[in-house]
């Protein structure tokens, strides 16, 4: 018999074997169930280890750089063409203007042939070339405003002459000026100070800090007061789908979150917590009719009044982390994966060919092999005790209580709902603006202000307008009092969103 080794605490094989039988027997159970426990324990770390942003909710961004990808991780169909200019497409390069701002003439100095001076000969042919580069800041153009004021010859009454909208201190920034600003902290989110730098730089002003820090509340101000957002939560509540989805944003030392409701065209944001009450406060979902689209979380199960449909994508992560870990045991996952990928296409090509609703034989038989797949996964692990049989369990359980929910999409094949990836992308930027400003906001009013700006940008840009175009329409107009932002009459900021 193997002896056991001397190691502090542990008893030899000697004290063991002199033991009495029963109290040998209770040790020997309570090794068995300290190595169970151990055994859950470390296959639930292995499986936490392994999950990466194909096999769960986190973002790419957590991704380790060292993990070779493999060639099948992905959930994405791998596609039959190359990649690159495929054959037969016509390539793309930079053309000639016409009228280039500066044409150099090099013809030659004599014949290579036999060395004769060709300086007065007509030149036979030419070949055109042109090279597109920056000037160098050109000095920034300051634009003087006189006020006069004037005596009335027949009362003596002086009048003073009306200044624009946007000239009100003695020396101040243009709205251009605004605009630049506000593209690089808001549309681009590069840092205060990142972004002073750039535009004393690259516009040849000299700009504080601490003007580039109000640029944002500017504009925040400006479009909370254009009526914006009751215009774009009005078309919300209209749609027939809405993509919700909410994300954790750092501020003033404490949590806060971002809420979302989008559509392909429309974006509003706003913050609270994680409660139903700050769900509701965007006041887009309480009472809404239509097809909320999000994940799993019971945050938006209040909002009876709308049908909801599951987040495919985060289904289909679910499945594969389970039968990754657990290849051979876990092939239900496989299959329904399958299943689901199956009645996308379906639902796809009905969408294509203009139809309502799938064929009732065919969301029949989905639908059949849907319920026989989840009880299978559960009846599989029904009995096993451990973790990832745990989720396994919860997961089978999920799909057998909300068939209707994550089967929306088979059901509804007119929307393009079978994944939350239009609310992913839009709420994006929370995230790449708090990795940019050292993972916080300073304060509550500030991610306000943002949530207000990216509501505003991300709507523009579904629009086909660019963030630079798009900013410079409200700071371009009649400045708003930043301490009554409610109280403006100004019209939506770009005539496409109004």
């Amino acid at each position: 018999m193997r002896a056991v080794p001397d190691e502090p605490g542990l008893p030899t094989a000697e004290e063991l074997a002199a033991l009495p039988h029963a109290v040998l027997a209770e040790r020997l159970a309570e090794a068995y169930r300290l190595i169970a426990q151990l055994t859950a324990r470390v296959d639930a770390l292995e499986r936490r280890a392994g999950r990466d942003s194909f096999t769960s909710s986190r973002p790419p961004s957590s991704d380790s750089p060292f993990r070779k990808k493999p060639q099948d991780r992905s959930l994405r169909e791998k596609g039959k063409r190359p990649p690159g200019k495929q054959p037969g497409e016509p390539g793309a390069t930079m053309r000639l203007v016409d009228d280039p701002d500066e044409r150099l003439f090099f013809p030659p100095a004599q014949c290579r042939g036999c060395g004769e001076p060709l300086g007065g000969e007509p030149a036979a042919a030419q070949r055109r070339h042109q090279v597109t580069d920056v000037a160098p800041a050109p000095a920034p153009r300051v634009t003087e405003y006189v006020a006069q004021a004037k005596a009335c010859p027949c009362c003596g009454e002086v009048t003073e002459g009306e200044m624009p909208a946007h000239v009100r201190a003695r020396a101040s920034f243009g709205p251009e000026a605004h605009a630049q600003a506000a593209n690089l902290v808001i549309g681009h989110h590069v840092p205060v100070y990142r972004a002073t730098l750039l535009l004393c730089e690259l516009a040849g002003i000299a700009v504080s800090t601490g003007w580039m820090a109000s640029v944002r509340r500017k504009a925040a101000v400006l479009i909370e007061g254009s009526g914006f957002a009751d215009r774009v939560r009005e078309l919300l509540r209209s749609a027939p789908a809405v993509h919700a989805d909410e994300t954790p944003a750092r501020t003033a030392g404490g949590l806060r979150y971002l809420h979302l409701a989008c559509t392909a065209y429309l974006t509003l944001m706003h913050t609270g917590d994680r409660s139903a009450d700050a769900i509701d406060a965007g006041g887009v979902l309480p009472g809404y009719a239509g097809i909320i689209v999000r994940d799993g979380y019971s945050g938006y199960a209040h909002l009876t009044d709308a049908l909801h449909a599951w987040c495919g994508a985060h289904l289909l992560r679910d499945l594969k982390d389970l039968y990754d870990f657990e290849e051979g045991t876990q092939d239900w996952a496989r299959d329904m994966a399958a299943l689901l990928v199956e009645a996308r296409d379906a639902a796809r090509d009905a969408r294509r060919a203009g139809e309502t609703a799938l064929d009732p034989q065919v969301l029949a038989d989905l639908t059949g092999r849907y319920r026989e797949l989840a009880a299978a996964g559960l009846a599989a692990n029904l009995y096993r005790r451990t973790a990832t049989a745990g989720d396994a369990r919860r997961i089978a359980r999920r799909f057998l209580s909300f068939e209707d929910m994550i089967l929306r999409f088979a059901t509804r094949p007119d929307l393009d709902i079978f994944t939350n990836n239009e609310a992913e992308r839009t709420i994006r930027p929370v995230k790449v603006q708090q990795r940019s400003s050292g993972g916080c906001w300073r304060t509550i009013e500030g991610l306000a202000d943002f949530a207000v700006t990216q509501s505003y940008l991300s709507t523009a840009a579904k629009w086909g307008i660019g963030k630079l175009d798009a900013l410079r329409d409200p700071l371009q107009r009649p400045r708003l009092d930043t301490a009554s932002p409610r109280t403006s009459r100004i019209t939506p900021p770009h005539p496409h969103l109004r």
